[in-house]
């Protein structure tokens, strides 16, 4: 994504459902609990930056890009 890294609730559940994968395999892959993975999915104020930068890194390196905001609000696309 570069720069800061960012991404809404629903932006992480449509990448993990692009990639067909559970909220227990995605806190796997990041060595976070299933509760932090659900926390970002609900954007809870109990999620630091360094676990949603965690999530979102690990989610663009399984193949699913991150779109900001462009008029028609934030999106997330699979890996062309």
């Amino acid at each position: 994504m570069g720069g800061d890294i960012w991404a809404t609730g629903a932006q992480i559940r449509a990448a993990r459902a692009l990639l067909n994968i559970s909220a227990r395999e995605l806190a796997n892959k990041t060595k976070l609990s299933r509760g932090t993975i659900q926390r970002a999915e609900l954007e809870s104020a109990q999620v630091t930056a360094s676990n949603i930068a965690r999530i979102v890194e690990t989610l663009e390196a399984l193949g699913v890009i991150f779109i900001p905001a462009n008029g028609e609000g934030p999106g997330v696309r699979l890996k062309g």
